[in-house]
């Protein structure tokens, strides 16, 4: 239900508020006023605007109001209203805006936020003595909900406000959400529900996401002013591949100098370590820059966004650590180191500037090589037209359910038939089966069939009444250390020596100031003397003691760089299709520079260009090597896959591959077979090695083989509780996590194939990082559409996946990797004409 944004009739601001607001010289948004009437008739409510159009002080007015018009008695048992933020920093932030006005006006509501850097002895006091308005996490809403308090805490509750929900519904943290969101409306059935969200593709999803079978009440917010983006363009060569824009950032920092503050985005922590320390490099003005990320420590998080807010900093460099609604004061430019991959990406981090909405927020795009320079380009023209990416409708999965139901048992005994209902009232298990909802209840109350007779996996059990509790307290202990759907790579503290300093060789002393932490993989391929650069800093490695890293500042000029896992992100389908379109399509390369337009004119000189529903097969020899490139456009993940079948049935036509590698744009193969060769003699045909019958039991054999499966499983294991990574005192590590998990898939595979986390890690690997359905789609785009061009040398769109070689290898007859070339020896052979 779309409702009008009048202001409604009998809608009215209290004195106090009225006076607030004339006092800023503000005068309340027309959907400001639809939420105060929304709440008046108790009804749910989406609300979808720019950024800048106060969704936030929107969200919390009803609330105010209320608490205004009703004083609560000074000892609060239970919460009035509950903010879900997806980022801890956001509930922060947040919570410090809305004490301004409720300083201002004096009203009688206390404000607290709730979140993993929360002590301990404030979060149990919150259980009896809970604020007004609790602004809090998903995965403390449902820490809380498992805790005896619950129904004390939730029972008076009025309203549940969740911000950037669009964020949140398309991921595992969306299905616990949901979950959770299932239990508040059965122990608060008179709360409603406001969803905050920027623009999404299809509004009536989230609006069923947020409150099931009755989908919320939708306000939109037209309007705002459009953005002003820009795509930098240089005169100095344009890299081949990669995505570091090391070349442009003297241009960046030229940009910084220009500008108040500027905020600038990367899409990987290891682009923003890079970014930060060449900036740093070229500051010779000494102008205040700072750098975000998740693996920072969160002392020093805050207090760069403590910094931003008092406008403090002329620059951040920060990952998605920042890209939500959070305020940050006078941010004038966001520049994009990279391609944003989407256009909902771009339109959202671009609205940190300025944020407000009716001035334009500023932006530069700054890509990473000439493939980028497309992409940017076809995102830029997606998000002017107000272009959104596809939503991703999740079934809900069934690991996450697992660890809800353990969650439950937590809090207090329960009847499985009224929890079956209950979820069911969640809109991504509105289609569950009593089958698999009684196979998660199984699996945690027995582990399942093949683990039923180890004790240790048997967590909740039937009490005389029939219903279901945790077999004893340290269960719910256990629950409470590991709840969530986040999984990482196990991580190490990074810990700075006591005493000594560059080349340090005395005894290590203990107890430094820790800068945050890296991945135990990068760690542990470090030894005694190696540098690298973390948190804008050079450091010296000297020695992992127990669970830190410990290291001295230096001055070394060439430091490694730390990289960190699961950071690359596919290009959204509507950026791709825009790609492919625009090149083929010569008339829409008057928007590129020169020099990617030469780029482009060479290809279709020397090879051809692709069609935008047709896939282009190159095949050409190198060196003693023999190569076959195809570019499909539809990203890392369905690349990646595609690489590891189509390596396979090359492998079964005796082609022999060695190794390929998979970009955004293309699949490069290369062997010691000669495929135009033997295309020509009839022997094999292009079309056979990528029919559609490639997702059926090649991809069934190839998992079963794959590694990815038994990552997967991992991960599931660990959201569902069979496998725990934390516990009093102590913390696994990955390693210990690994030979766990893996034991028990190979038992699974053998005795118990169809067990419920087999099937979750089947559908994340589909939905996931092997991307079937766009995988499964492009190949039935292309069916008949296959253009194959044999080739004496390397063509020009070839040469970055060359470029790329030696990242992937696949098993074969041959096992060399191909040595690295350099890019001017690939750059002058694809672009000779002759």
């Amino acid at each position: 239900m779309a409702l009008a944004q009048k202001k409604p009739e009998g809608s009215h601001l209290p004195e106090p508020f009225a006076r607030w607001f004339a006092g800023r010289c503000w005068s309340v948004r027309p959907h400001q006023t639809a939420l105060l009437e929304q709440a008046e008739r108790g009804r749910s409510t989406l609300l979808i605007a720019p950024t800048g159009a106060g969704k936030t002080l929107a969200g919390f007015l009803p609330s105010l109001v209320e608490l205004y018009e009703t004083p609560p008695k000074k000892f609060r048992r239970n919460v009035h209203t509950l903010y879900i933020s997806p980022l801890k920093a956001l509930a922060v932030d947040v919570a410090r805006n809305v004490e301004t006005p409720i300083a201002e006006m004096k009203l009688p509501v206390r404000i607290e936020s709730r979140t993993g850097d929360t002590p301990q002895s404030k979060r149990q006091r919150q259980k009896t003595d809970p604020p007004d308005l609790l602004l809090t996490t998903p995965e403390q809403v449902s820490l809380l909900l498992a805790s005896r308090e619950a129904k004390n805490l939730f029972s008076g509750l009025r309203r549940i406000i969740v911000d950037e929900a669009h964020a949140l519904a398309p991921t595992k943290r969306g299905d616990l959400l949901s979950l959770a969101l299932a239990r508040l409306r059965s122990l608060a059935p008179d709360a409603t529900v406001t969803g905050l969200s920027a623009t999404v593709s299809n509004p009536a999803d989230l609006a069923r996401w947020l409150t099931g079978e009755e989908a919320a009440d939708l306000v939109t917010v037209e309007g705002g002013a459009q953005p002003d983006i820009n795509i930098h363009d240089t005169e100095e060569r344009l890299p081949w591949s990669g995505h570091a824009a090391k070349h442009a950032l003297p241009a960046v920092y030229d940009e910084i100098k220009r500008h108040k503050m500027t905020l600038i985005f990367v899409n990987t922590r290891f682009i923003a370590e890079f970014a930060f320390q060449e900036l740093w490099r070229l500051n010779t003005e000494d102008l205040p820059i700072a750098l975000h990320h998740g693996s920072l420590d969160v002392g020093q998080r805050r207090r760069v966004e403590a910094a931003m807010a008092a406008g403090k900093l002329r620059a951040v460099v920060a990952t998605s650590t920042l890209d939500l609604g959070i305020d940050w004061g006078d941010i004038d430019l966001v520049v994009h180191l990279g391609s944003p991959k989407g256009s909902s990406r771009l339109l959202q981090r671009i609205g940190r500037a300025n944020h407000r909405m009716d001035e334009p927020s500023k932006a530069i795009i700054v890509p990473g090589s000439r493939f980028e320079r497309v992409e940017c380009e076809a995102t830029r023209a997606a998000a002017l037209a107000g272009e959104q990416d596809a939503d991703m409708l999740r079934t809900g999965a069934l690991d996450v359910l697992a660890q809800h139901i353990l969650g439950m048992a937590c809090a207090e005994p329960f009847d499985a038939d009224a929890l079956y209902t209950e979820v069911l009232s969640a809109s991504p298990y509105a289609a569950l089966s009593r089958m698999d909802f009684d196979a998660a209840l199984n699996f945690v109350a027995t582990g399942g069939y093949a683990l039923r007779t180890y004790e240790r996996f048997a967590k909740i059990r039937k009490t005389k009444e029939g219903h279901w509790r945790v077999s004893n307290p340290k269960i719910a202990q256990q629950y409470r250390m590991n709840v969530g759907t986040i999984t990482e790579a196990d991580m190490i503290k990074i810990r700075l020596m006591r005493g000594g300093g560059a080349g340090h060789t005395g005894p290590i002393g203990r107890g430094g100031r820790v800068l945050g932490e890296l991945e135990e993989g990068f760690v542990s391929m470090l030894t005694a003397g190696d540098t690298f650069v973390f948190g804008g800093e050079i450091l010296e490695f000297h020695a992992v003691v127990e669970d830190y890293a410990y290291c001295t500042r230096t001055n070394a000029k060439d430091p490694k760089v730390p990289s960190y896992a699961g950071a690359r992100m596919p290009f959204s389908t509507g950026v791709a299709a825009r790609v492919r379109q625009m090149i083929a399509d010569p008339r829409e390369w008057k928007a590129f520079p020169p020099q990617v337009q030469e780029w482009l004119d060479i290809q279709r000189t020397n090879s051809v260009l692709p069609g935008p529903d047709e896939l282009l097969v190159e095949t050409f020899p190198r060196g003693d090597r023999f190569f076959l490139t195809c570019y499909p456009f539809e990203g890392r993940n369905a690349h990646q896959t595609l690489g590891m079948l189509l390596t396979r049935r090359m492998e079964r036509a005796k082609l022999r591959p060695m190794g390929f590698v998979a970009t955004d744009y293309a699949v490069t193969v290369w062997g010691l077979g000669d495929v135009s060769a033997r295309v020509k003699t009839g022997t094999v045909s292009i079309p056979s090695l990528f029919d559609e019958d490639m997702l059926g039991d090649d991809l069934e054999e190839w998992l079963a083989e794959s590694s990815l499966m038994k990552r997967n499983f991992r991960d599931c294991a660990l959201i569902a509780g069979l496998i725990e990574r934390n516990f009093p005192g102590q913390r696994k590590s990955g390693r210990q996590v690994m030979m766990s998990s893996d034991l028990i898939y190979d038992v699974l595979r053998r005795h118990e194939p169809d067990h419920i986390l087999l099937r979750a890690a089947r559908a994340d690997a589909a939905r996931g990082l092997l991307d079937i359905s766009r995988l499964s789609s492009m190949l039935a785009r292309v069916k008949g559409r296959i253009v194959h061009k044999a080739l004496d040398r390397v063509s020009p769109l070839a040469v970055p996946g060359i470029l790329e070689i030696g990242r992937e290898q696949v098993a074969g007859d041959a096992y060399e990797s191909l040595l690295a070339e350099t890019e001017a020896e690939l750059e002058a052979e694809a672009m000779r004409t002759a």
